[in-house]
């Protein structure tokens, strides 16, 4: 079966899954958009920079002509790629798979398959619980039920994924579980002790130390301030709790300020490529995302689970429900109660997880599982396509 992938940019969480497909499926992958160093700066991350890992070997890409006026990732129009037509009535694919709805691309994408008469899937990580205005809530529930039937497959990455469509109203025997994922495989082995020790050494903290993560931008909806004001809550009853921080934005200075107000321990790693992670969880005793709903999963949670990491995680994140709410690898708290998530601190280091529930955890929401999902539904529309004949 031959597969088209229609993806905003090269993306660090995605690629391991399209080297997978790669070695399942005859597969070509469109890129809309070359991101820059000034993409991903504006993203949230702070700074300019490159990927550090190759995100372009193990499978057929292209890069298509965007011919936008102002191109970039951050507005609907930033991708504009009507070459995507020709691609796909050339091509002799079976389906398309767009990666979301939110880009000007992925309609083109969308039109030119129906055009050609090739089925279309979805996958997105969009829930309900986002942030949203009362006149779109209303618009998008006469909308969404209509719109939304143009995709023949939606690939849910979780819980409130499936619930989003669900809600709206689209056809249950069209829904496929494709979970959100990252490569477990080569986060586990880098996460090592040795990497644990190494980071520790280099910035003073101690073997024994307590030490929470926060990975991630440092951005208003992340709410890493809530850390700071847990850590600085705990500081009479756990001692030598540590806050160690992998990433950079506008909020690192008020981080700093407020660790220095409530004399919690901050070690700031600043922005960390993609090869420096595994040792930042491997450093910690548990990972935290306290973000509100604007986080639609959180993939940092993954990884600190493919890492062998416990979490603690937001109700108002979207992989809460999937990764955390059942107890077995970490646990939830209400977005903003700094209260709730001080106590889940101090209980999460006092008895953490077992290791194999950790990996159990993980290995349900990995790479296989994912490829998985796409085969099924490939599988489905094209079965469908020969009995309409």
């Amino acid at each position: 079966m031959r597969l088209a992938i229609l993806a905003s940019h090269p993306i660090q969480y995605q690629v391991p899954l399209f080297r997978e497909l790669a070695r399942r499926l005859d597969l070509m992958v469109f890129f809309a958009h070359r991101a820059s160093h000034a993409d991903q700066a504006e993203a949230g991350f702070g700074v300019g920079f490159e990927w550090d890992i190759d995100l372009l070997s193990g499978y057929e890409h292209r890069f298509l002509d965007n011919v936008s006026p102002q191109p970039g990732l951050d507005h609907f129009a930033g991708c504009d790629t009507p070459s995507i037509a020709e691609q796909l009535s050339q091509g002799r694919f079976d389906a398309l798979l767009v990666m979301g709805w939110h880009l000007k691309s992925f309609w083109q994408g969308v039109w030119a398959s129906k055009r050609a008469r090739i089925p279309v899937m979805v996958r997105g990580d969009s829930h309900l619980d986002t942030p949203r205005s009362m006149l779109k809530r209303v618009a998008k529930s006469f909308i969404y039920p209509i719109a939304l039937r143009v995709f023949d497959i939606a690939l849910y990455v979780g819980i409130r994924s499936r619930q989003y469509w669900e809600h709206y109203g689209y056809p249950e025997d069209r829904l496929i579980f494709s979970p959100h994922c990252v490569d477990n495989a080569w986060f586990a082995q880098r996460a090592t002790q040795g990497a644990r020790q190494e980071l520790r050494a280099q910035h003073g903290v101690g073997s024994d130390a307590k030490v929470v993560l926060f990975a991630g931008k440092l951005v208003p909806f992340k709410r890493p301030l809530d850390l700071i004001s847990a850590a600085g809550a705990l500081r009479g009853s756990l001692a030598g709790l540590t806050v160690l921080v992998a990433g950079s934005g506008a909020l690192g200075e008020q981080m700093a300020s407020a660790a220095d107000a409530t004399g919690v321990d901050l070690v700031h790693l600043g922005f960390c490529n993609q090869t420096m992670m595994p040792k930042a969880y491997a450093a910690a005793d548990v990972l935290v995302l306290p973000s509100n709903g604007d986080e639609t999963w959180g993939l940092v949670v993954n990884e600190a689970l493919a890492c062998g990491r416990p979490v603690i995680v937001s109700d108002a994140c979207g992989c809460a429900p999937d990764l955390a709410a059942d107890g077995l690898a970490g646990s939830m708290f209400p977005v903003g109660n700094v209260s709730l998530l001080a106590k889940a601190i101090a209980d999460m280091m006092s008895s953490p997880p077992v290791a194999s529930a950790i990996a159990e955890k993980a290995s349900r929401y990995s790479i296989k599982a994912a490829a998985d999902g796409v085969c099924r539904g490939l599988e489905r529309v094209v079965l469908r396509r020969r009995i309409a004949g």
